[in-house]
């Protein structure tokens, strides 16, 4: 918010965050991996092996760089942190439920 000269409030639009919305795009290809693993997981009748593996360790990759990201993105003071809470919180979700697929040993 921004006072102008005759006392009338403006309201001043931040820039997006880069980071944040990189974070977001990055948990989602992460979610639709999951999605895809799952579907080559039933279509193989759960041998899919190495197929499987492979992308759930690209999967879980890319929600982990997705958090670091969105995390960082927080520094950005000339920008709203809408889409730097957003990512976060979406690629930490995603990456927690990648971590307990892989401990469980789905």
């Amino acid at each position: 918010m921004h006072k102008t000269k005759d006392n009338k409030y403006t309201f001043i639009e931040k820039k997006k965050s880069k980071g944040g919305i990189l974070a977001a795009e990055l948990a989602g290809a992460s979610l639709v991996l999951l999605i895809i693993d799952a579907i080559l997981s039933f279509a193989f009748q759960g041998s899919a092996g190495a197929i499987a593996g492979v992308i759930a360790l690209a999967a879980m990759a890319l929600s982990v760089y997705g958090f670091i990201t969105g995390m960082r993105s927080f520094s950005d003071k000339e920008c709203s942190p809408k889409y730097s809470v957003i990512g976060s919180i979406f690629s930490g979700v995603v990456m927690v439920g990648w971590l307990t697929i892989f401990l469980t040993g789905l």
